[in-house]
């Protein structure tokens, strides 16, 4: 059984302020549990007796059988799955090691929990095992975040940092970013290793970051010079981005 106390803490992680203060954060639904378990210590367990039947390995520092309408009480979905949990937050150290010979990304600002989402899931494809973040990128542990990802969480580190001072550290480092006159992906030469910096949703990638590309690249539309859409969402931008670096890699 929960205590009133204890939803009440489930649901506070919805709030920045106190999965900072808790470093921990809240993941819903037997798929995401399952695939962050093992990654992250996990701190709680709430689960059907059903679900907990099925998974008697799991290991949590406190599990508790609650029936459906507790979940429903604790659970930040509409409609709440059979199992939560909560995680401690990792910390992790930026550095230029985790950087060379592979290719990362960058995020300058992207500000929607669901499209930070979306690009950790499509990193995890792609093979691209660390992204940072700007410090004003949204919180890769908000609740949207991490149901977006879809357990891409546990195979790709998140690193919170100043991308000015990062990139300052690699002068040799080839910084892609894609802009409207920049030069055609499908033409250009692209390393199997580098930093790729993706924008804010509105305002696309920062000026202060914008002098520290080297490598200006264009995602072309079809048929190019007609009229079309102003932009990608920056999600979308992100795997075309990642699916054209990796294919030259076959």
């Amino acid at each position: 059984m929960l205590s009133k106390n204890k939803i009440k803490y489930i649901r506070s992680l919805e709030q920045k302020k106190y999965r900072k203060e808790e470093k921990a954060f809240l993941a819903e639904g037997h798929k995401l549990v399952g695939d962050l378990s093992g990654h992250f210590e996990c701190r709680l367990v709430a689960a059907t007796s059903t679900w907990l039947e099925s998974h008697p390995d799991i290991k949590a520092d406190e599990i508790v059988e609650v029936s459906e309408e507790e979940l429903k009480k604790a659970s930040l979905l509409k409609t709440p799955q059979d199992v939560l949990a909560v995680f401690r937050i990792p910390e992790t150290d930026p550095g230029t090691r985790d950087i060379a010979g592979s290719l990362c990304l960058a995020l300058d600002d992207v500000q929607d929990p669901g499209n930070l989402g979306t690009i950790l899931r499509t990193a995890d494809w792609f093979g691209i095992r660390h992204v940072f973040c700007s410090i004003r990128t949204a919180d890769a542990y908000n609740p949207k975040t991490v149901q977006a990802t879809m357990g891409a969480l546990a195979r790709v580190r998140i690193h919170y940092c100043d991308l000015k001072d990062l990139i300052g550290t690699l002068p040799d480092m080839p910084v892609y970013g894609t802009f409207l006159d920049g030069k055609n992906i499908y033409g250009q030469e692209l390393t199997p290793h580098g930093l790729i910096v993706m924008g804010n949703e509105g305002k696309g990638i920062s000026q202060e970051m914008e002098k520290l590309v080297n490598r200006r690249l264009l995602i072309p539309n079809y048929p190019q010079g007609e009229e079309t859409s102003e932009s990608l969402n920056v999600a979308t931008a992100t795997a075309i981005v990642c699916a054209e670096f990796r294919r030259r890699m076959l």
